[in-house]
């Protein structure tokens, strides 16, 4: 057990930390707003995170926690063992494709947040968590009003014509809105709340309501609905002795749940509000995800991979719907994605740590049947998290709330067996008679911020990289953009870049150097279709490298009749 300096420190820094990921976003210094930047905020909070727990608590967190850790450590292995087994470009197997950035990095990032939540053990302490969701939620409400009321001042691309939030996409915006819309209510309808709270929260709710139907992300609409009425069936709980009318509350949710299943599938009177064509395209990205990990069922394709291998891996019916040349880098369904990154090791060892938090949640619901938003508040969004995540990308911004309550929970179910959990007060004397056997330590303020510089360093290339190539390329200085292809630890490349290059040289009739670049593509990831068509319409490629393209193409591509038509 962490002493009470640490763990208030801890506390804060979980609240503000993971509120700062989600809401964190750069525009203007860098072509990636979103992604880039929350992983370097990601790395920042998990290091000093994990820093503070070790530093203060590592063998009581051993102690009590063995079976979590090691349910953790063999998740860890098995991103090991696809990173090792996968050919693709270790930059883009340890940082992630552009775009994502969900690569080894990443998930060991989210790992250390999981094991820093479950050294709380103090009632403010898991407060504070749900409290960062409310932070981030609010801040993520003012800013969508504003962009829907004065337009929007963060200058970047957004095609959807729908509010982005600090997320840079809807579906992401109005999944979390509804995780926060869950949270909020939960808040609204907790005993001994001031009215003016309760007054000022239920105006909150109404402008998040309206915001998730302004986004147009039906999985905004379907984790609203749920975790609203989890939040309900836990209110009646508490108001009746009987379970019959939570029972029959619980029928009743469970009947629309399966109506609103059945819309989504196109069948049912909730068809035409339910059903969109993107979920017929999932349907296409979750199977290419299981062609990938049963083609290499003890490796998968390899960390944030799933872009290389969909066109070679994807079903004749993709052709149709999406159509042959609408690609992807994700399968919209995180458990699926870890099965195509990581075959069945990786999928059997993500879906390991689910029970432990599923029976966490059961084992303190069965305990007692008061109303506690401390504990509620946590297990609704952690399952609003992994409702939406069944449809959705892995994106960091969403990804940590996954992790951070997930740990929490765990923590939450241990302390609370055989006593209430620990309150601020009551913990004060023991906190500073811990604190006198370590004043002569290093402090946890200190500690922390000595992790997060370890976690920065750790994080920061891909961020680093992305703007040095945004300022080489705004300068328009050709020699500026040639030196910002050049790899080293702060400058991780991909893909996208050489592409980028190669059409520009192309268009500004420089055929010797977007034939180089081509050539570097290539080399760069042998198994990126884009790379080979680079070199299959260069100007000046050989006749033999010419069909070398053609024939990687044709094996990158396989189903699709239209690869040569026009290049891309």
């Amino acid at each position: 057990m962490l002493n009470l300096a640490a763990e208030k420190s801890l506390a804060r820094l979980l609240m503000i930390g993971s509120s700062f990921i989600s809401i964190f976003v750069v525009w203007g210094s860098v072509t990636d707003p979103v992604n880039v930047t929350k992983l370097l905020a990601l790395g920042g909070v998990a290091g000093a995170g994990i820093a503070i727990t070790v530093s203060f608590g590592a063998k009581d967190l051993w102690g009590n926690y063995k079976l979590p850790i090691l349910l953790l450590s063999l998740y860890f292995l098995t991103v090991i063992n696809s990173v090792i087994q996968s050919e693709a470009p270790s930059s883009q197997l340890l940082y992630g494709a552009y775009g994502r950035n969900t690569g080894f990095v990443t998930q060991v990032l989210l790992i250390l947040l999981f094991i820093s939540s479950m050294s709380l053990s103090q009632k403010n302490s898991f407060l504070k968590v749900s409290y960062g969701i409310l932070l981030a939620g609010a801040i993520n409400v003012a800013y969508s009003l504003w962009v829907i009321i004065f337009g929007d001042f963060i200058g970047w691309n957004n095609p959807y014509g729908n509010i982005l939030g600090t997320f840079g996409n809807p579906n992401f915006v109005g999944a979390y809105l509804g995780i926060f819309a869950s949270v909020l209510f939960a808040y609204i309808v907790k005993p001994n709340l001031s009215w003016i709270y309760r007054a000022i929260s239920t105006f909150l709710l109404l402008i998040t309501f309206f915001e998730i139907k302004d986004s147009h992300a039906i999985q905004g609409i379907v984790v609203a609905a749920g975790g609203i009425s989890l939040v309900g069936f836990y209110f009646l709980r508490s108001k009746f002795l009987s379970n019959v009318v939570p029972i029959l509350y619980s029928a009743f949710v469970f009947i629309l749940g399966m109506f609103a299943v059945f819309g989504a599938l196109q069948k049912g009177p909730l068809t035409s509000l339910i059903y969109k064509n993107s979920v017929s395209l999932r349907g296409e990205y979750w199977q290419a995800a299981w062609n990938m990990g049963n083609k290499f069922p003890f490796s998968g394709v390899g960390m944030d991979t799933y872009g290389d291998w969909y066109r070679q891996l994807r079903d004749d019916q993709a052709l149709i719907n999406p159509g042959p040349n609408t690609i992807t880098n994700a399968a919209h369904n995180v458990i699926l994605d870890q099965f195509a990154y990581g075959g069945w090791p990786m999928l059997i060892a993500y879906l390991s740590i689910f029970p432990i938090v599923i029976i966490a949640i059961f084992r303190v619901t069965s305990r007692s049947r008061e109303f506690n938003f401390a504990f509620i508040s946590l297990a609704v969004a952690w399952i609003c998290y992994q409702v939406q995540s069944v449809i959705s990308i892995n994106q960091i911004g969403l990804a940590i709330w996954g992790w951070i309550l997930g740990g929490a929970l765990v923590a939450y179910e241990k302390v609370t067996r055989s006593s209430q959990v620990i309150e601020s007060k009551g913990a004060a004397a023991s906190g500073k008679l811990k604190r006198s056997k370590q004043s002569f330590g290093i402090s946890p303020l200190m500690t922390g911020f000595l992790g997060a510089v370890v976690g920065l360093l750790i994080a920061v290339p891909p961020y680093s990289s992305d703007s040095n190539w945004s300022s080489a390329v705004k300068s328009g200085d050709l020699g500026k953009i040639e030196k910002a292809l050049v790899p080293s630890y702060l400058n991780p490349q991909n893909s996208q870049r050489y592409a980028f290059v190669y059409q520009l040289l192309e268009a500004n009739k420089f055929y010797d150097l977007s034939y180089k670049y081509a050539k570097e593509a290539v080399a760069f990831n042998p198994g990126s279709f884009d790379a080979w068509k680079l070199l299959y319409y260069s100007q000046k490629a050989s006749i033999e490298e010419k069909s070398l393209a053609k024939e990687n193409l044709v094996k990158l591509d396989p189903l699709n009749p239209n690869i040569f038509d026009s290049p891309q």
